[in-house]
Formats: structure tokens, sequence, C-alpha cells
């Protein structure tokens, strides 16, 4: 690191300098003039020192900036991604050569020296620091991984990036697009084998993860099939030991897959198991991704939900859209003239969307019933009757009107849980018209999301969830839903956040809707391998309302008779539990807890499923990393070629060390040795004319 000084002077003149030393010479010549007891030796001495100092005194003044520049020299990055994902393992005997290629990656900060910053880094579902050789990850999402690194590493000098992967993912979107992110060359360690093994499999299953009882469903299964033409793919399907479907198919070719429609029927209400397999055949590859098992949760109804309006808005039809994406609900939207037709007793959920004082009369009834309400306030939003209607939110106006707020997920909500990519997807959705004015804010962890107004962090709430005497009521002070849901859709091409944010919202305000005292409910019924698994509890005094002071405990038990005992944290007003990650199973549990005298219980189950997404390919996908190399100037190189990597970097001319250079200006006022300097040359003056008498 290199520092440099020099002076500037900004809009002031220069020629203050010599000014400044004329007037330093004036006024220590008429000072010295007529000495007494000083010989000329002195007195010319004393005479400089003078100078110097009314000069320096008069230059301070004047103001002028001390420019510093310092050089910082930044070693070329090269960052080293390896995938950890099972893929990598599939087949027999990888594991031993996939180790080497781990050593050989780990011995490439010491090919490449001192000249370089060689740093590690593995993923599968998530970027982790180091490499590894474990090979256990369950998902593989490249596109998320060179995302994160991207991102961590954003304006420094990245000369070269290595990628060692099989080109095989099953989350996140094409890497090719994220790769285009680096402006660096990207060199590619082709792992696995592009020649597909002699192997039958489930590609893919899709399916609605809820069905109504009663009803038929259809589950979408595509079976694949390599090396194999000539065999026949003998596909079961059955539900606790008990065949419920078959098919046969004739494999035509040695890349073979074909779209298979299974219709099955929803004839016992609850959570239901189907396991679907393929009969395996001699000499095949792997048999792990022959079976997979799906999770249907056979409902007896929905849920209904009645959203009233005033007049018709862009927002009636997002909210209805993004709650009905759950087929759990159905939603009657209505006006509020059409409102005597209807009985709001009928409905599980009440939504008030922007109504005006003339609708108060109205909707009496509903407000003294028991059923939860969802208020959304805008312009139309008469304030002193919505203040009054509930006690979650106040607004204090005194003028009617609205302002862009943004969006922020706040930290601190406990009422449910909603995911992190859809928390930053609605951190960066366009504003939401709210009032004008003052807010209240509800009870600790009540808030969901914050408004931000410009670049100011508010502590005011947009969107609200509270309880008021076992009347659970949810608040969102915004209108303009259309705004997100197109924002988000050119965004990311669905509307996934907006879905979920509606969807955990209704579940949540829906959920006591029985008035139970004590209730215990998962996050969802069906949980990936790997996945933690989230508990939450809820307790009611006589008043039914929210308390949490008795502890909760809870006893999962296991298929395979393993049991577990947790005891509930409290989280704001209700209780939450992360089990962390179980193994594959299906759970019951029991929860109690004891409020007065009167105890309390509640059970249900749970299920953690295997995660079987990659095994479900049988071939590397070396296209896609020649590709990603050739976009950005690098190479791909198959592991028995790793010996030139640290040989191709050294010679690749655009990746190098890059200094940078930072400036800073100061005033010299600001500079302390300034004042050092002055004080020390004063002292020196008056211990000389001290020690010659004159003082």
């Amino acid at each position: 690191m290199l520092f440099l000084f020099s002076i500037t002077w900004g809009t002031v003149s220069g020629w203050w300098i010599p000014a400044c030393l004329l007037l330093g010479l004036l006024y220590a010549a008429l000072l010295y003039r007529k000495p007494v007891n000083l010989s000329n030796k002195f007195r010319y001495i004393l005479l400089a020192v003078r100078a110097i100092v009314v000069a320096f005194i008069a230059l301070l003044l004047v103001s002028p900036l001390v420019k510093s520049v310092s050089y910082n020299p930044q070693k070329p990055l090269v960052l080293v991604l390896q995938d950890n994902s099972e893929s990598i393992k599939m087949f027999p005997g990888s594991s031993k050569s996939f180790n080497v290629v781990a050593d050989n990656l780990a011995a490439l900060k010491e090919q490449l020296g001192d000249k370089y910053d060689v740093q590690e880094f593995h993923f599968d579902r998530d970027l982790q620091n180091g490499l590894t050789k474990t090979f256990n990850g369950k998902q593989t999402n490249i596109s998320q991984a060179l995302h994160q690194l991207n991102d961590h590493f954003v304006n420094q000098n990245i000369g070269a990036l290595v990628l060692a992967t099989d080109g095989l993912y099953n989350q996140g979107s094409d890497p090719q697009y994220e790769a285009r992110n680096f402006k660096n060359s990207i060199y590619t360690i082709a792992l696995g084998d592009t020649i597909a093994k002699r192997d039958l499999l489930i590609g893919n299953i899709s399916y609605n993860k809820t069905a109504f009882l009663g009803n038929d469903f259809e589950v979408e299964v595509l079976a694949g099939a390599y090396q194999s033409k000539g065999e026949n793919i003998r596909l079961n399907v059955t539900e606790d030991g008990r065949q419920v479907n078959s098919q046969v198919i004739p494999v035509t070719s040695n890349s073979f897959q074909k779209s298979v429609t299974i219709k099955l029927n929803a004839d016992k209400k609850g959570l239901r198991k189907f396991n679907i397999s393929i009969a395996g055949v001699k000499n095949e590859a792997s048999a792990q991704n022959n079976t997979e098992t799906i999770y249907v949760d056979v409902l007896d109804a929905r849920q209904k939900v009645l959203l009233l309006y005033e007049a018709p808005h862009p927002d009636i039809s997002v909210i209805r859209q993004s709650i009905e994406s759950n087929k759990n609900y159905e939603v009657k939207a209505s006006m509020m003239s059409d409102l005597a037709t209807l009985k709001p007793a009928d409905y599980n959920l009440v939504i008030l969307y922007q109504l005006s004082a003339a609708s108060n009369g109205l909707i009496q009834n509903i407000l003294k019933s028991k059923t939860p309400l969802w208020y959304i306030a805008g312009a139309q939003t008469d304030l002193n009757n919505f203040n009054n209607e509930q006690k979650v939110i106040r607004i204090s106006s005194a003028r009617q009107d609205m302002q862009e707020v943004f969006a922020r997920p706040a930290t601190d909500f406990t009422a449910f849980t909603v995911s992190d990519s859809s928390r930053k997807k609605i951190s960066s959705f366009p504003p939401l018209l709210a009032p004008y004015g003052s807010y209240s804010s509800p009870q600790a962890g009540g808030t969901l999301l914050k408004q931000r107004i410009g670049n100011v962090e508010t502590t005011y709430p947009l969107l609200s969830f509270g309880d008021d005497a076992g009347k659970r009521i949810g608040v969102l002070n915004g209108e303009g839903l259309w705004r997100w849901q197109l924002a988000e859709f050119q965004a990311f091409g669905n509307h996934h956040a907006l879905e979920e944010l509606f969807s955990q919202g209704v579940q949540y305000l829906t959920a006591n809707a029985n008035r139970q005292r004590f209730i215990v409910y998962t996050t969802k019924h069906v949980f990936d391998e790997g996945e933690n698994v989230i508990i939450n509890a809820e307790l009611y005094n006589d008043a039914l309302e929210l308390i949490n002071t008795p502890d909760v405990r809870i006893e999962l038990k296991s298929d395979a008779g393993k049991n577990y005992s947790f005891l509930f944290s409290r989280n704001g007003q209700s209780y939450q539990l992360n089990a962390g990650t179980l193994p594959v199973g299906e759970y019951s549990y029991t929860s109690s807890t004891k409020s007065g005298t009167k105890q309390f219980t509640a059970s249900g189950q749970l299920t953690v499923k295997p995660l079987n997404l990659e095994s479900r390919q049988s071939a590397a996908n070396h296209q896609l990393l020649n590709t990603i190399a050739k976009q950005s100037g690098g190479q791909m190189l198959l592991p028995s070629q790793l010996n030139q990597l640290a040989n191709l970097i050294s010679k690749n001319e655009n990746i190098k060390t890059v200094v940078y250079e930072d400036k800073h200006y100061n005033d010299v006022i600001d500079l302390k040795w300034v004042f050092v300097l002055i004080l020390g040359l004063l002292s020196l003056e008056w211990f000389l004319r001290k020690r010659e008498g004159e003082i």
C-alpha cells in the first residue's frame, strides 16, 4: 500500500501561499525590529520562527485542502466452487475418483502461489465454505450458489471461477443465466459420465398436494428408461401395501421418456401416502430412482372466505387469485350492496376491503360475531370506523391523504412463518398506497411487514395480525396489490410470494375458528428430508385471550418406535418449537400443558419424506458446463486435465492484480500535526527569548 499527500486549493487561489509568507515576514520584522538583549544570530532565528508560525496560522484561516491518495493492490481472486450433491457418487466406484478431484482442487492454492487469493466453497442446496468429500447433498441449486458467490464478492477483483460439478441441478433456474453475471473467466470441471447407464427411473411426479373427500384426482408420472430398449416399465401405485393402480409401458428406444397419467380416488379423509414404484431390470445402474413417495392431504371441505368491497378495484382479483391458489380455500367476492343476499355466518373468514362510513351499519352483525376479520385500508377507508372496529392498529390522521410505502419484512414476527425467498421478494416490490398519518404498533411480534417511506425505515406497521378476545384480526394498511402481482411475475415468472403471504395469513386467521383453548399445529403436514420441523402452539385463557405462561411439552413418536421429547419456546404471545431435522418417517405427536387447574392435550401427525431428486438423472450434463465456460472466455476440463488448470489461470492475461486508488480530502485545520508544529515553534521561540532575558 502506497500513500501520497498534496495540497489542493479547491476554489481558493494558490497565490495565498506567498501572501501568507509575506504576512508572516512583515509581522516578525516588526516584532524583532528593535531587539534589546538579542544578538543578530538569535534575532534572525526568532524572526524566522515567528514568520513561519504566523504564515501557518494565516494558511489555516484560508483553509486549503490536503489531498491524500492511497494505492491498494488487490490480488486476483480465484474462487473454487465444488458440487457436494449425492449425484456425484451415484454410480459404483465413483466416490474414490471424485475424492481425488477434491484433493487436486485443494492443491490449486499451493500451485498458484502468493500471486493469487484462492478461496474454496462447496454447495448443494446452499453455499458453504471449504471443500468436501462427503457428497451427501439432497438437492442441487447451481444457480443459487453462483448468485450467493457473486453477491459475496461484489466489486472485488475476481480473476477466475472454478466450477466442479456434473452439471445436474434440480432446484433453481438455469445456471447459464446466473453465470453471465460473472465478468471473469469460468473454468468448469466436468464430473460424472455423459453416457447413460442401463436404468429405469421415475423422472418427475406432478400432483396437487390437496384433494377433497369423494373426488378423483390425477397424478402425472414421468417414467424414463436408458439403454433398455425392448424392456417393459412396470409401474405400480400402492397405498398401505394395497395396490391401487398399475400400468405396463413398453420401452421403444434407448433414451425413452413417457408421461403417464394415473387417476386415484380420495375415499378417505386425512393425509394419504402413496408409493409409486417401477420394477427393476437386470444389470440396472441404480435402483434408488425406481421408487417415489407422495403425500396427499384429503380434506372434508374447503375453508370459505368472504371478500366484501364497495367498488371494483384491481386488488380484488389479486386477493382472490392469491387465496384460491391454495386448494383449501374458496373465495366469494361480493359488493356491499349484495350483502343482504349472503349469510356471513357460513364463512370462516371475512375480508373487508376499503369500507367507507356508509358500510358501518351493514356489517354490524359481522363485527359482533366471532368470525375472523381481515381489514384492508386504502383511500376509501373511513379511518374513524376503522379505528373503532378493531384494536390491532390505530391510524391518527388529520387529513384523508395517501402516501407511497414500501414493505419491509419484520424479523420479530412470530405468528406464522413466511419463507426467506418470499420475504426477499416482498422487500423488492413496488410501493403500496397507505393512509397518511401516525400509526400505533400492535403487540410485540404482531407485525409481519413494516413501512419504509422513501429510504426511511419506520416502525409503522403495514401488515399486522392480532387477537381480540379470541377473535383473530388481520390488518393491511395499503392498496395497490396489483402492482405486487405484476412486479413479481415480471421478475420471477410466478406469484409464489404473494400466494404464500395470503395463504399463510388466511391459515393463521382461520386456525382457531372452533374456539379451542389449546391448539398445536405444524407449519405443514409433510417436511422434506433435511428440513427443520417447525411446530406452533397456542393457549387461551377463559376469556379467550392468548397466554404463554405455562410450559408446553410435546412427545414425538416415529413409526420406527423412537421417541423424541421437547419443550416449546415462548414466542411472542404463543409458543414455537424448532425440532431440527428428523429422520425420514411418519410421526405422531402429543402435546400437553396445564392452565390453572385444567389440563390440556393436543395431538397430530407429521411426515418427513425422503428426497430422491439426485437420482432422477443418470447422465451428467457436460454440454451445460461447456456452454458456461465458453460464454465466459474460460474452458471446460475433464478431471484428468486438472493438472493443467493452474497453468491456464497463470497464462490468462485478463487475470491480473488490480490497484485501487483511494482519494481523501481533509481541511488543513483537521490535521493534528499542524497544531503540534505551531505549538512546538512557539515553545522554541519562548525558550530562546527566556534564555536571552527578553521575557
